[in-house]
């Protein structure tokens, strides 16, 4: 009688166990669907945001080239200019 009641719990904890771990599984799968979702949204907005920027350059190119001016510069002006800026490493700026 004593082998039928051991038999009988240990079914119970084995089953109660196996609960246990399909709801933490469920958990787990429930955030880290929600974070891959978030970050499938955050993906899209920050295209969308790097299409527009690239729209918006691309514009202020064309309105930079249309305000250009038209003046030519003399030879001898070149050259004291380009002589200046050999000079002056305020204008060197690293890339990034």
């Amino acid at each position: 009688m004593g082998e039928l009641v051991s038999t009988g719990l240990l079914s119970v904890a084995s089953l109660a166990v196996s609960a246990i771990v399909m709801v933490i599984g469920l958990i787990l799968w429930f955030f880290v669907n929600r974070a891959s979702s978030r970050t499938n949204e955050q993906i899209e907005l920050l295209e969308a945001l790097l299409d527009q920027q690239k729209r918006q350059n691309a514009l202020l190119r064309r309105l930079c080239e249309a305000n250009e001016p038209d003046v030519k510069e003399t030879p001898e002006a070149s050259v004291a200019a380009s002589k200046d800026d050999d000079d002056d490493f305020i204008r060197l700026v690293a890339e990034r």
